[in-house]
């Protein structure tokens, strides 16, 4: 029989992925999202308001699915209001399928926030000793993955059915509109410095640029998602889910810069971020996407400069381990650099930069 999934959240970067994943492999498959931003063709959209668990309710109306995969939140100014919020989302989906779910599987996508701690204390305290592994549990500190969490395990003890949840690290992906999107936003970026003749600039820490760091390809993350939904291994478990290569900034971002001619400047010796340095950034955007005819002219569709500060102005060096999964029978990997090229190829034919 043909295998049903909802995807709450289909339209990021996680979603739009997992969701082609799932229909390559002929899954019938419904979104779950606000209708903001086009789902992927051959997928049946659903319209609600998450945060609302009648519109929640309205919408999923009498779905039977076999799989729901989770990897939608709402940013809040607090992490109280992170932790009220997207608590209620993870409810609200659940609750609305209810006795459906019976023998079936959610897998609930997070992050490595579960290690480093929410934004507002952002690695502020002590850090866990890297690799990040699967059983170095929580922190003392209020987190809104843990939330989703205990929603999830209540549920499954509820309902009846399997979970599994999903720890990447910062994910490289296509996906317009999404509030954590480091390629799309290096990629823009990267254009930027090329047709204003500015300099290259990474913007982060000493840290990252010298340091070692890992990354999370979106296509790999769906390979995770499926295979955790559709094995016994993957059941009634947590997953770090990295591409599986680590590499060094000061050389990464050499690579970048050659893919867009460009020259990678030197470190500057501090952090520069984005968010201090883009305020130009969107008239330039305008006028480039109408020299170009490119798809968005509205660049605050596109980039994520506050995220991208963020993952790349920790200050400590970022390690996955991915042996759990190993151990487990996943043993897929992606090169990192490849990623990048990718998605900065695939922005070309959609016209998304210029090519």
């Amino acid at each position: 029989m043909q295998k049903r999934a909802l995807i709450v959240g289909i339209s990021g970067v996680i979603g739009s992925a997992l969701a082609e994943r799932l229909l390559a492999n002929q899954w019938h498959v419904y979104g779950l999202s606000r209708g903001h931003t086009a789902v992927p063709v051959g997928c049946e959209s659903l319209l609600a308001d998450l945060t609302d668990a009648a519109s929640v309710k309205s919408a999923i109306g009498n779905l039977t699915v076999d799989r729901v995969f989770f990897s939608a939140w709402s940013r809040q100014d607090t992490e109280k209001e992170n932790i009220r919020v997207n608590g209620a989302m993870v409810s609200n989906v659940l609750n609305a399928l209810g006795d459906r779910l019976a023998a079936g599987h959610v897998a609930l996508v997070t992050g490595l926030k579960h290690y480093l701690g929410p934004f507002e204390s952002y690695a502020t305290g002590e850090v866990p000793i890297t690799p990040f592994r699967e059983e170095q549990g929580r922190l003392p500190v209020d987190n809104f993955y843990y939330e989703q969490e205990d929603r999830l395990f209540a549920a499954a003890g509820q309902y009846g059915f399997t979970w599994s949840v999903h720890r990447p690290h910062t994910i490289i992906g296509y996906a317009i509109g999404n509030a954590m999107n480091m390629g799309i936003t290096l990629a823009v970026y990267a254009t930027l410095c090329k047709q204003t003749h500015q300099p290259f600039i990474f913007p982060g820490s000493a840290t990252q640029w010298h340091g070692v760091t890992d990354m999370t390809d979106a296509r790999l993350l769906a390979r995770h998602l499926e295979w955790a939904a559709t094995h016994s291994q993957g059941q009634n478990q947590d997953f770090n889910v990295v591409n599986g290569d680590v590499f060094r900034w000061k050389w990464m971002w050499s690579q970048l810069a050659d893919y867009f001619g460009l020259e990678a400047a030197p470190f500057p010796g501090e952090t520069r971020p984005l968010s201090n340095r883009m305020q130009a950034a969107p008239a330039q955007w305008q006028a480039i996407a109408q020299r170009f005819t490119l798809k968005e002219n509205d660049i605050g569709r596109l980039v994520s400069w506050w995220h991208t500060d963020a993952d790349l102005g920790r200050p400590m060096e970022i390690i996955t381990d991915m042996s759990k999964s190993r151990k487990a029978g996943f043993m897929d990997y992606q090169n990192t650099r490849d990623s990048f090229i990718d998605l900065f190829d695939r922005l070309k034919a959609q016209r998304v930069i210029p090519s």
